[in-house]
């Protein structure tokens, strides 16, 4: 099934951010904690002022600036999140890192932090990802479903029947978390699926 995106404000929490509700058919539901930017100037020189939001800085700063001191403020949201939002969940997932060349990989890092003050465990090693192009760079959709159409394999069922959290850090197409989504369905045959990535970008690409 296809990713369809309803941007709905979820006024649950008492919080500056802005929950952005992913609408998917049958097989998940998930957040993202909310934009990435808030706007983005073209300057005379071809380069770009950009406004990111509270969330969209913090997880700039960490997965660019390799700042990991912003790790426990992103974690404290993502956890108020889970908590307000998921019940009976299993297990976090995290899509697996597109650059295997940073100094640490950004969304372990947060997978991990959130599984320990969460209390909900999480496995980096179970979702297998294939080296791909990078997708923001490819404007083609169906390009980029075929790129993606073998990435994704899980070498067992031990999740089989149980409830997971789909995690990532920044939600472009949903392409990614939909090839990841059917791989856990019919290959590792998980029950529920949540999604929860902690920002999301105001174009597809």
């Amino acid at each position: 099934n296809e990713l369809i995106i309803d941007f709905i404000y979820i006024n649950q929490l008492k919080s500056s951010l802005n929950y952005q509700q992913l609408n998917v058919q049958n097989d998940y539901f998930g957040i993202a904690l909310d934009f990435h930017t808030i706007k983005s100037t073209l300057n005379d020189d071809g380069s770009f002022d950009t406004e990111r939001t509270e969330i969209g800085e913090l997880l700039y700063q960490l997965k660019y600036c390799f700042d990991k001191s912003k790790i426990e403020s992103i974690t404290k949201f993502a956890v108020n999140a889970i908590n307000s939002l998921f019940e009976n969940i299993d297990v976090i997932i995290p899509i697996p890192p597109s650059n295997i060349n940073r100094p640490f990989q950004p969304i372990f890092e947060l997978g991990k932090k959130i599984s320990e003050v969460s209390g909900i465990p999480v496995d980096l090693n179970y979702l297998k990802k294939r080296v791909t192009p990078v997708l923001k760079s490819i404007d083609n959709n169906e390009a980029r479903k075929q790129i993606l159409k073998n990435a994704f394999w899980v070498s067992n069922k031990k999740f089989k029947n149980k409830n997971i959290i789909l995690f990532d850090d920044i939600i472009r197409s949903g392409e990614t978390l939909n090839a990841a989504t059917k791989v856990l369905k019919e290959q590792g045959e998980v029950d529920n699926i949540y999604v929860l990535t902690i920002t999301k970008t105001r174009t597809k690409r």
